[in-house]
C-alpha cells in the first residue's frame, strides 16, 4: 500500500521519470498500447481539452446477480434514513451513481481521481460513462466532462463516497476553479446503510463482498484487486502501455453497476420485508432495529417477531428478545399493542403469548386470563421444534410466571 500521506502524485511521477502536465517519453520503449486500443471508447472535447470516455449501456430489465438495477418502489424509507425527504420524490433518472479510481487513499491535494465511473438512467437504460485521465494535464478536461454528464441529476449514490469520493473530487474541482457540479445534490452513501443491515451477519461490508453474498455475483478473471490499481496507473504513466488498464476499467464499471443493484435490493428489502425479499433471521432483526430507530414501531415489532422465529444463535436470539421487549414498552399505546399481540398469537408467535400473559397479570389484574396465556405459551414451546437454548429460555420464563400466578391465586 503506498504511503500517500508522505508522497504526492507529482513526487511519485518525478521518481518514475514522468513530468506532470508535460509530454514525456518513457525510459524504455515497449510496444505501446494506447488506451483507445485497449478499452472501447472515444475522445470527447470539453472547454478544458480532450478526455477519453468509455461508455456502456445496460438495458431496462438487466439483472445483476440476483437483483435488477431498477427498484420500482419509492425510496421513502431510504429518504427517512438519510434524513433527506427529497430522495423519495426524485425520479430515478435524477440519480447518478459514482465511483472513483485514484492514485492513493489519502484524499489530500496530492491524490488524483484518474478514472471516474458515473452512471444514470436514460430512457430506462443504465448508461455508464468512465472518464479517464491519460496524463495529469488532462484533469481539468476530465472534471468538465464529468460535470456535463452529471448536469441533469439531483442526487448522488456512492459507496463510502461521503467520506472519500465526493470530498476528493470537490478538492480537485476547487483546485481548478471549476464549480462543483454535485454541490447541492442529495447524497445516498450505501456503505453506512450496508453496515446497518448486515453488520451482525456478514464478516465484511465491502462492496465486492456484498456483491457475492447479497447479490450472488462473482466477478470474472478481468477483476484486479483495488490495492493494485494506483500502481497499475503509475506503470501506465511511465510506459504509455495501457494494457493493464482494461482490468481497472472493468473493476470500476462493476463497482458502479453493483451500486445500482445494491440500492434496488436494499430498497426492496425495506419496502417489502415480508414478501420474500428478506430470508435470514438476522436480517429481520437488523431491519427491526432500523425501523425502530425510524419510529415505525409496529413494523419493527413484526420484524423482530419474524426474526425470533428463525434459526438465530443464542446470543442473537437474546438480543432480539430484549429489543422487542424494550420496543413494546416504548410504544406506550397498550390498546394497539394488545391488538398486535393477539394477531401475532393467532399466527403462532410465542412471544405474543408471553406478552398477553404479562398484560393480563399486570394491567388487567386478571390472573386467570394470564394463566391461560401462560399455559398456551408452554404448549407452544412443547410442540415447536426449536433449539434447546430457545426452549430453555422460554420454559424458564413461563414456569417462573406460572409460579407467581399460582401464588397470586392462592394455589
Amino acid at each position: 500500500m503506498p504511503d500517500d500521506k508522505k508522497t504526492s502524485l507529482s513526487d511519485k511521477l518525478k521518481s518514475l521519470g514522468v513530468g506532470k502536465g508535460v509530454s514525456f517519453q518513457p525510459k524504455t520503449k515497449p510496444d505501446p498500447h494506447s488506451i483507445d486500443s485497449v478499452v472501447a471508447g472515444s475522445f470527447t472535447s470539453t472547454v478544458r481539452g480532450e478526455v477519453f470516455v468509455a461508455e456502456q449501456s445496460y438495458p431496462r430489465g438487466y439483472i445483476y446477480g440476483s437483483s435488477p438495477l431498477i427498484s420500482t418502489l419509492p425510496f421513502s424509507y431510504i429518504a427517512q434514513w438519510a434524513k433527506d425527504p427529497q430522495i423519495s420524490s426524485l425520479p430515478l433518472s435524477k440519480f447518478a451513481f459514482l465511483d472513483t479510481e485514484t492514485s492513493g487513499l489519502s484524499g489530500g491535494t496530492g491524490t488524483y481521481a484518474f478514472l471516474v465511473g458515473v452512471a444514470r438512467f436514460i430512457d430506462g437504460d443504465y448508461v455508464l460513462q468512465q472518464f479517464f485521465m491519460r496524463d495529469p494535464a488532462e484533469e481539468p478536461a476530465l472534471l468538465e466532462g464529468l460535470a456535463k454528464f452529471l448536469a441533469p441529476c439531483e442526487a448522488l449514490v456512492t459507496f463510502n463516497g461521503k467520506a472519500f469520493d465526493a470530498p476528493l473530487l470537490s478538492t480537485r474541482y476547487r483546485l481548478h476553479q471549476i464549480p462543483i457540479p454535485y454541490k447541492d445534490y442529495s447524497h445516498v452513501d450505501l456503505l453506512p446503510l450496508a453496515r446497518r443491515l448486515w453488520r451482525d451477519r456478514l464478516e465484511s461490508r465491502a462492496l465486492k463482498f456484498l456483491e457475492e453474498h447479497i447479490l450472488g455475483l462473482t466477478r470474472s478473471s478481468e477483476e484486479v484487486p483495488g490495492y493494485e490499481i494506483p500502481w497499475l496507473y503509475f506503470d501506465y504513466l511511465r510506459t504509455g502501455d495501457a494494457s493493464q488498464m482494461a482490468g481497472v476499467f472493468y473493476h470500476n464499471a462493476m463497482d458502479v453497476v453493483a451500486m445500482a443493484a445494491l440500492l434496488a435490493h436494499m430498497n426492496d428489502m425495506l419496502q417489502n420485508p415480508f414478501e420474500g425479499k428478506v430470508e435470514h433471521g438476522l436480517d429481520f432483526v437488523a431491519l427491526g432495529k432500523l425501523f425502530e430507530d425510524l419510529g415505525h414501531w409496529k413494523d419493527a415489532a413484526r420484524l423482530f417477531e419474524r426474526g425470533l422465529e428463525s434459526d438465530l444463535t443464542e446470543s442473537d436470539f437474546g438480543v432480539a428478545v430484549k429489543r422487542l421487549s424494550i420496543l413494546q414498552k416504548r410504544r406506550g399505546d397498550l390498546g394497539e399493542a394488545v391488538r398486535l399481540w393477539e394477531e401475532s398469537a393467532k399466527r403462532g408467535h410465542l412471544y405474543a403469548f408471553i406478552e398477553l400473559a404479562k398484560y393480563h397479570e399486570h394491567k388487567q389484574r386478571d390472573p386467570k386470563s394470564a394463566m391461560k396465556w401462560a399455559k398456551s405459551a408452554m404448549k407452544r414451546v412443547e410442540k415447536t421444534g426449536m433449539p434447546d437454548y430457545m426452549r430453555q429460555h422460554w420454559t424458564k420464563e413461563i414456569e417462573h410466571r406460572m409460579e407467581r400466578l399460582n401464588r397470586k391465586a392462592g394455589l
